[in-house]
């Protein structure tokens, strides 16, 4: 009963505040959820320990039949819970930061009036989230997949009276559909090669699917995939490409990121939620449970290392001159996120997941960190028009300080000291260097590069907010105060997790005790030996992130505490790559120039040449117009006037009379 109560409970949340919300009240509804999802994260560190860090055997999972689910055809699928140590990771992650976010929420959403509507999306949300990693089988996992999408639609445009937030939920919802095309796609394929969808039956199937080299059938076994004459080999690469591609949606990554910036329009906790724990790590978890597929095809694994280590670079560039306190953190896990592709790219898989893990505490710590701020300064979340912070809200600034801390990865490379961020991304970065992997050079020199800007981008962060001069005005000044209890709590225990998360449990996920803590659960090829190669690699290569970080440290000192001016000054002089940084790399504009107005162009042309040129003329609207034209002359006809029926009536006699007449002489 544990696991169903694990799943259900957030879902029961749901259904209380959001058909009940009313009659019981805000208070109620706020309770309810948040003492569930309480409930439910508690029973998820339990079963943790129970499967994750108990001594079983490996390929040891837990199956919870609930129901008999879709029967059509050759498809048979059951709903069921498929209980492993990746799943009790995940139960960890999604539940422990969804119950902070609730409860974080009671204080930060007191004065809305739709807190009932806000928590019960919450909760939902979480729902959604337990159903895709709990998932047996590609359909449950769809079905969870786009439940995430549905919630995530509902809490970006929770202000839905706010034009940005509607458009933003838009966007959304229509860039995530766009990867969604690619997952369905890759259900087919799967099912095509398989003739299953149950992950167990997929992943039997797997382990014999390739012929082994020289053997007689190797390169002679031809598979029909969607009109496509391949072999297995290439069969396999086209399936992993099409689920990368619904990963790359769910995770924003490169070219299908533009929605998660946009995302912030949604309330702070909200932020907090889709970046650090639910919808943003789906993509990642989707790539970890198919390992045995893309362990399969390193083609696939390569293009997952280049968007993955694009990606890093990429948001990384664009967070360095963000002003938006909010989105300067968005852009921070969107390269994070890079990183944890780019270890599922080499497989480093546990390397991902432990990424995935420790971000979860840090990222956030730092978003709800930062709505702490916005709450103390009266909404306001432009950067520039705050500093000098931390004297009237020390406990938010040292939160976010050991936020900052963790996810810049400070640390002393080659001892177990450091922040939890220290020990999940440099194994990414020394895996990166040491795979065998074609685009191992081309990762590793993006992901420093990287980890130098998420440096500089995050101590700007925390220099323009704290420190210097106030820069807001006298009366909001005036008015700063420190968050309440129930909002300060949630960051004490994400510190926590944000110091100890990674020296804790880097031994379990990427090291020593990777084998009985998986059991299985990740799957690698014997030739697969990153996890032994990157103990290898040359000490600059171990000591690089650690230079990165202190260079990109350094420069934001210098930049915001020692001399103010030289960002004005750095921005005037290099105006074209201020403006192209600032603007994203214009992909917003690419993007509305190629495909939004193009839609809209195709829209209005169907609509006046479809529509009313052949559907209102011709077809039903057509008809319907004809006789409204015919009965509008009709109706003229009634005047009300008696010498116009009498005269009507008197020619209508002669027209007869006529007729009759010329009738009978012929």
């Amino acid at each position: 009963m544990i696991y169903q109560a694990i799943v259900f409970l957030p879902l029961i949340g749901f259904l209380i505040a959001g058909l009940f919300g009313r009659q019981i009240g805000a208070k109620a509804s706020e309770y309810v959820t948040s003492g569930l999802m309480v409930v439910a994260a508690v029973l998820s560190w339990i079963v943790f320990f129970n499967v994750a860090l108990a001594h079983g055997e490996a390929g040891e999972v837990i199956k919870v039949p609930v129901m008999r689910w879709i029967q059509s055809g050759g498809i048979d699928v059951e709903w069921a819970f498929r209980i492993d140590t990746l799943t009790a990771v995940m139960f960890v992650v999604v539940n422990t930061v969804s119950s902070l976010v609730h409860i974080y929420s009671i204080g930060y959403m007191h004065h809305d009036p739709h807190r009932p509507r806000f928590f019960a999306y919450l909760s939902l949300f979480t729902f959604a989230m337990l159903m895709l990693v709990t998932s047996d089988n590609l359909a449950q996992m769809f079905f969870g997949w786009e439940g995430v999408g549905l919630a995530s639609y509902l809490l970006i445009g929770f202000w839905y009276k706010k034009p940005s937030a509607s458009a933003a939920a838009m966007k959304a919802f229509i860039v995530n559909r766009v990867g969604d095309f690619g997952f369905v796609l890759g259900i087919a394929g799967v099912f095509v090669l398989f003739g299953s969808i149950s992950f167990e039956t997929i992943f039997a199937a797997a382990a014999t699917y390739l012929p082994a080299e020289g053997s007689p059938e190797a390169g002679q076994a031809i598979v029909n995939i969607f009109g496509l004459q391949l072999d297995k080999a290439g069969a396999m690469t086209v399936v992993c490409l099409l689920l990368f591609m619904g990963a790359m949606g769910k995770s924003a990554q490169f070219l299908l990121h533009t929605w998660l910036p946009d995302a912030m329009e949604g309330p702070t906790p909200v932020s907090a939620l889709i970046h650090a724990a639910t919808m943003v790590t789906a993509g990642v978890f989707l790539v970890a449970r198919m390992s045995p597929l893309f362990e399969l095809s390193h083609d696939a694994l390569l293009v997952v290392t280049i968007i993955g280590a694009i990606t890093a670079f990429f948001a990384a560039t664009v967070g360095l001159v963000q002003n938006d306190i909010k989105r300067v953190i968005a852009y921070s896990t969107c390269s994070q996120l890079g990183y944890m592709f780019v270890a599922l790219g080499v497989g480093a898989y546990g390397a991902a997941i432990f990424h995935l893990f420790t971000h979860a505490f840090f990222k956030a710590l730092l978003f709800l960190g930062a709505g702490s701020v916005i709450h103390a300064v009266d909404g306001e979340q432009d950067m520039r028009y705050m500093g000098g912070l931390r004297k009237h809200i020390p406990i938010t600034f040292w939160m976010m300080t050991i936020g900052t801390l963790a996810l810049t990865g400070v640390g002393i490379p080659g001892t177990m000291i450091g922040f939890a961020g220290f020990f999940s991304k440099d194994v990414i970065i020394e895996s990166a260097f040491a795979s065998h992997s074609v685009a191992s050079g081309f990762a590793f020199t993006l992901l420093v590069i990287a980890a130098l800007f998420t440096s500089f981008y995050s101590w700007r962060l925390a220099f323009l907010t704290f420190f210097g001069k106030p820069r807001a005005s006298a009366d909001v000044m005036h008015h700063v105060h420190e968050s309440p209890a129930v909002m300060l709590v949630p960051l004490y225990i994400l510190g926590i997790g944000a110091v100890l998360a990674g020296v804790i449990f880097e031994g379990y996920f990427f090291g020593h005790e990777y084998a009985e803590f998986w059991k299985g659960a990740l799957f690698t090829l014997p030739e697969n030996e990153i996890l032994e190669e990157f103990h290898h690699v040359p000490l600059l290569v171990k000591w690089s992130p650690f230079i990165a970080m202190a260079v990109g440290f350094v420069t934001a000192w210098y930049f915001y505490i020692k001399s103010p001016e030289t960002p004005r000054r750095l921005a005037a002089s290099q105006r074209v790559l201020y403006e192209f940084l600032l603007n994203k790399w214009y992909f917003d504009e690419i993007y509305d120039f190629l495909f939004v107005r193009s839609a809209k162009a195709l829209g209005r042309f169907l609509w006046q040449k479809g529509d009313i040129g052949v559907i209102d003329t011709y077809g039903p609207n057509g008809v319907a117009a004809r006789v409204v034209d015919v009965t509008s002359r009709v109706v003229k006809l009634q005047s009300g006037y008696l010498y116009h029926y009498a005269f009507a009536m008197l020619i209508g006699i002669a027209a007869l009379v006529t007729w009759m007449m010329l009738g009978s002489s012929m």
